[in-house]
């Protein structure tokens, strides 16, 4: 993959090239309509194919958080078309990379020394980059090191790259002025401490040492001595990504133990420590053909306070939907009600938020869940189709639900979507699960 030699910055330079990009696929649009007047054949599928491209090149271009908005994108089951989401899904762990010089710079900007000033040895060439940083192989004495490094300005740009991406997602998916600061808002502070690798050190070190006895899980080693706030060193970790190690054609036995060994990641992560590692991406996970996942990044991780926390499971309980009042109390205090709702829109509301916690939440309430069911993902899929082109939902033109959900309801669609990609079965019903049921 070319490695770029710059990284664009300033505002107006990073907005020029999505500027260009929109003419770009404005001028995919006239191609295709006018293949339509001249043949009668219009192709949605090759459109979306040459929109994903040329979006996701200036993306890959740019990194920062305008790339990392298109990576949370392609993990949502049913947001996107297919092409968009597969594009997409490669800022995951491909993106271009930097070339050396600038990996040079930010060493010495950290340390005051090149890497090979303090490493013996250390690769020229990225072994894989990504929306924020790319990691380079580095060897001391005899040991290997993964060495993240973040990508210059990063940082600095998450406020305008924000802005730009505003108007094309709001487009994209119908939803209001309102509604996308409500969503970037959350967004921002994610991104903001994902760009702080100090405070990914000190988390890595707390997960890490919290799952350190779990026969299933492997963490890397981190090493402060070669940190800071723009460089992260750890172990490294020998596996295989997600795609390469489904290619080994595991066995059923060797999927249902990898997925249950996530599920249980997660699901003591949230009850017990009532904080996630929200960005459950296959770029973050290595697989070994002994049954062991590596979890190798810390970056996006999100804190519940118990107010949350409590209500929020509480209100995806089934018992709720014969509790009307309690139900309705409930999506009231999460904001998924509003005061200015009228009557016929909080009966309305009650129904949709009965029917969609339904299905979402569906795989806590059984014994064990087969991920690999095609029609549970098309029933998630019809069903985010359906609440985008809701006109009541459209029409109410506000923001809802809590702020503390966004990255609590992905990391749950990206776990999914893991366990999917995996065709595990596991066993779901949570310790949660009972308490809940029980009441």
């Amino acid at each position: 993959m070319k490695e770029q030699d710059k990284m664009p910055s300033g505002r107006m330079v990073r907005t020029g090239k999505f500027v260009k990009t929109g003419a770009q696929l404005g001028a995919n649009y006239l191609k295709a309509y006018g293949k339509k007047v001249l043949t009668g054949n219009y192709n949605q599928e090759e459109l979306d194919e040459a929109n994903a491209t040329d979006v996701y090149k200036t993306l890959s271009e740019l990194k920062g958080s305008a790339l990392k908005v298109a990576q949370m994108l392609s993990m949502d089951q049913g947001v996107l078309p297919q092409a968009y989401s597969q594009k997409f899904a490669q800022a995951q762990y491909s993106a271009p990379p930097l070339s050396y010089p600038l990996v040079i710079q930010t060493f010495k900007k950290s340390f005051g020394k090149s890497p090979l000033e303090i490493f013996d040895s250390f690769s020229k060439s990225a072994v894989a980059a990504a929306s924020i940083g790319q990691v380079h192989l580095a060897e001391k004495e005899g040991q290997k090191f993964a060495v993240k490094i973040q990508y210059p300005g990063v940082a600095d740009s998450i406020d305008a790259d924000l802005k730009m991406v505003k108007p094309v997602v709001g487009a994209m998916f119908n939803i209001t002025s309102s509604e996308m600061d409500h969503y970037l808002g959350e967004v921002r502070e994610r991104l903001l401490e994902e760009t702080d690798y100090r405070l990914e050190l000190k988390r890595s070190l707390d997960i890490s040492s919290a799952f350190a006895g779990n026969p299933f899980l492997a963490f890397p080693k981190y090493y402060p001595e070669f940190s800071s706030e723009r460089i992260l060193t750890m172990d490294w970790l020998e596996g295989k990504h997600m795609n390469e190690f489904l290619k080994t054609n595991p066995s059923q036995e060797m999927r249902d133990q990898l997925g249950q060994a996530l599920w249980d990641f997660y699901d003591v992560q949230i009850h017990d420590r009532m904080e996630v590692h929200a960005d459950p991406h296959p770029g973050n996970f290595m697989f070994s053909g002994e049954g062991k996942i590596g979890v190798i990044d810390f970056g996006c991780v999100k804190s519940f306070t118990p107010n949350f926390y409590e209500k929020y499971f509480t209100i995806i309980n089934p018992n709720m939907s014969g509790k009307q009042d309690e139900f309705e109390v409930l999506l009231r205090d999460l904001k998924f009600i509003l005061p200015e709702d009228n009557p016929t829109e909080i009966k309305y509301f009650m129904a949709l938020y009965t029917q969609v916690l339904e299905v979402l939440c569906r795989p806590f309430f059984s014994e064990s869940f087969d991920f690999s069911d095609p029609s549970y993902f098309e029933e998630i899929q019809v069903l985010s189709q359906k609440l985008q082109k809701d006109k009541i939902l459209r029409k109410a033109k506000a923001a809802r639900g809590p702020r503390d959900a966004i990255y609590l309801n992905r990391t749950y669609f990206g776990l999914y979507s893991l366990l999917n990609q995996l065709n595990a079965k596991v066993k779901t019903r949570s310790r949660l699960s009972q308490e809940v049921m029980a009441h």
